[in-house]
């Protein structure tokens, strides 16, 4: 399920999502109002709280399980009923295209090393959470404090043919993540404590270096 997902969505970005067709601005506010459905379940299951009251409706061993597939499902809801934007905003070709694929390859290759250091088995749902957790700050979290996030701005804003679809959702992914970081450190702060203030010391930039 959490690959489909993945595989659903990078599908839309890379055709329907590609396709030249008349500008519809109204439909913006309905796919934010529609990504706004997937965010909040994320963050919704962030809390301890819910964490809580369902581990009381499922086995413990399930609830990063349930978590991932309903974020899954969402994300293909999502893909599904996105309304077409349409309208070109440009289209790169030559040099500057082989620059746009090297932007998001890079993109992809700081994805996948960050997925590796915090376990993808863990990430999908798969493999239970360890009893103790080790902060990670090697590879890419030296560079920045939220490493996929920097892959994903790189991978959605890198397009060579940047449509509206493609620039909607790649805003409104990231408008989501801006919000979401602080309450993700917030959490980070309360399980690493010091630690984790020390690390925040060491690297300053939670997303692009020397900018934010």
């Amino acid at each position: 399920m959490f690959v489909s997902a993945l595989a659903y969505c990078a599908y839309s970005y890379a055709f329907p999502w590609g396709r030249t067709l008349p500008f519809t601005p109204t439909a913006i506010a309905a796919d934010a109002a529609l990504f706004t459905v997937f965010a909040l379940h994320h963050s919704l299951f962030a809390r301890d709280a819910v964490k809580r009251l369902t581990a009381r409706v499922v086995p413990d061993a399930l609830v990063r399980s349930l978590y991932v597939w309903l974020a899954s499902l969402l994300l293909v809801a999502v893909c599904a009923v996105w309304r077409p934007v349409g309208g070109d905003i440009y289209r790169h070709a030559g040099a500057l295209a082989v620059m746009h694929a090297v932007l998001q390859l890079a993109g992809v290759t700081i994805i996948v090393q960050t997925v590796r250091l915090i376990d993808p088995l863990e990430l999908a749902g798969i493999r239970l959470h360890p009893d103790t957790e080790a902060l990670q700050i090697v590879g890419p979290y030296r560079w920045v404090r939220h490493p996929i996030y920097a892959g994903w701005l790189l991978l959605t804003f890198g397009a060579a043919h940047m449509t509206g679809d493609r620039l909607s959702f790649a805003t409104i992914s990231t408008l989501y993540l801006l919000i979401a970081m602080p309450f993700e450190e917030r959490s980070l702060r309360k399980s690493f404590g010091k630690q984790y203030d020390e690390y925040c010391r060491l690297v300053r930039y939670r997303l692009v270096p020397y900018v934010y």
